[in-house]
Order: structure tokens, then sequence, then C-alpha cells
């Protein structure tokens, strides 16, 4: 029986289905796979020492790696190369070792876009406010342009960030296409929008609350959050009982952990399987 070992490697992780997703899938695939939770939390390190993890992970054996927050940037310094997507974005979520060499991807972006895809098909996408300029932030912003959303303005509590991001999203898709603003002209922003993208850590377990005021969502907003631990987190709570219409985080975690399960075994998932195992494990 074909082996592999892989790690999910972050802060907080604790609570991340993305294991159970993959052991699951691989199950129906008949391949032994351990996924193991390396938490930088439990092990009193910070998202600097993510190239020791994958150092550690390469000396013991490891096939590969899911990188989350706040990772996703400080790993790259770490590895022998990326993917053309994951070089885009100056992010990374999957890392696959390949004899030697640790190689990069970034499974985030087209997980995300298969899920609004889904999600939101026929929704107005012309322009997007986008919280969060991160690592997942920037696959986000990168998938939303990708889709022909005509633009998308990133507001971050990192003013600097935000900037640097639409910078690089503007240098790739045209300066039209992205901006920065700050969070004092959400209201404005929100107003003249068609869609709001929630990507920072706000809402999750470990971080309850809203990333921005309730009373800046309009009926009118479609509201897209990439927290899925709580599926219904306060902000998608608040935005239904508004009457906007709603992407949860069920469907990017399912997509990019599948793009990622097919980086690192070569097999080719079942993403209907896998989002009805997410049901199942959201509901448990």
């Amino acid at each position: 029986m074909t082996s592999y070992l892989i790690g999910l490697v972050g802060s907080g992780i604790g609570p991340s289905l993305t294991p159970d997703l993959h052991q699951r899938e691989a199950d129906h695939h008949g391949l032994r796979y351990l996924y193991r939770r390396i938490d930088i939390d439990g092990l009193g390190l910070g998202a600097a020492e993510a190239g020791e993890l994958v150092r550690g992970a390469r000396r013991f054996g490891y096939d590969g790696l899911n990188i989350t927050h706040p990772c996703k940037q400080t790993v790259i310094p770490h590895l022998d190369g990326l993917s053309a997507d994951a070089a885009a974005l100056g992010a990374v979520n999957t890392v696959v070792f390949d004899g030697d060499r640790a190689i990069g991807h970034n499974t985030d972006w087209s997980g995300f876009a298969q899920s609004f895809a889904r999600g939101l098909k026929d929704a107005p996408a012309r322009r997007v406010v986008q919280l969060g300029a991160g690592g997942a932030g920037a696959a986000v912003a990168h998938a939303l342009l990708t889709l022909g959303v005509d633009r998308v303005t990133l507001v971050d509590t990192d003013p600097e960030r935000a900037a640097a991001l639409a910078g690089a999203l503007a240098g790739r898709f045209g300066p039209a296409r992205a901006g920065a603003a700050d969070s004092g002209r959400l209201a404005e922003l929100l107003a003249g929008a068609d869609g709001l993208v929630h990507a920072t850590p706000t809402g999750m377990a470990r971080h309850p609350g809203l990333p921005l005021s309730v009373e800046l969502l309009r009926p009118h907003l479609w509201v897209a959050d990439l927290v899925y631990r709580p599926l219904v987190t306060e902000l998608i709570g608040r935005a239904r009982a508004l009457g906007c219409r709603t992407l949860d985080g069920a469907g990017m975690a399912v997509f990019q952990a599948a793009d990622a399960f097919r980086l690192f075994t070569g097999r080719e998932p079942d993403t209907e399987r896998m989002l009805a195992h997410m049901t199942t494990l959201v509901t448990a």
C-alpha cells in the first residue's frame, strides 16, 4: 500500500479540518495517509521559524506540507523553488518534497475561484472590497481578478501591506484593477461595491467577532468569508439576516485541499465527495 506523511504548519490549527479531509479522501483511494498538525504555538515558535520546520520535515521523511496563517509568506525564502502561481502571489500554502527539493505551490487561489464559481456564479462582481491583504488575501484577490472582477480594493490593518499587494496585482492585471484604501473609507467603498470578501482570521473560534461594523452592510452586497470554523461566522450570520447573498469558507477549504491532495499524491480527488465530507465534519 502506498503511504504518505503530510503535515500542516501554522498557528492555532487544532480546529482545522484539512487533515480529516485529506485522510478521508486518501481512504477512498486505498492510501496509507498520515496527516499531522505542526502547531507553532505549541512548539513555542513564531512565523519566522517556518523554515526550520520545513527543513525538519524533509529530514524526517515528510512527503509534503500544507502551510497556513501566519507562515504563508515567511516560508518562501526557505524553499528551493516555487510554482508560477506561488511566485506571482508571493504566498505558499502547499509544499511538495521532490527528492532534495522543497517546492512551494498555492492552491488557495484556485480553491477560492472554484468555490466562488460554484456558490456565487451569477453574482454581479464589478467592484469588490476585500478585508485582509496577507497570504490568503493575496490568493483571493488574484482569484477575483482572474475571474473577471473589474476592480478589487484592499483594506488591511497594515496599510503598507495593502498598498504592496495592490501594486503587485496592478502589475499583473493592470493599474485600474486593484487599489488600496484606508479603513476610514469603508462606508464609501461598500456603498458602491457589489461584494465584500473577508480574508482575515477574525471570526475564527480563537478570534471571535466582526471584522467591520455591521451597519456598513447592505442587502445588495454579497459577502464571502474565508473562515469555515465556525461555518456560520458572525459576519455571515449578520449578512444573511440583512438579506445578503453569502459564501461561507467551506468551499474554498475543500477545493484548496483537493488541489493540494492532487499535488501530494498524483491522484484525482473527488471534490463532490470531499464537499460531502466537509458537511459531515462541520455539523458533527
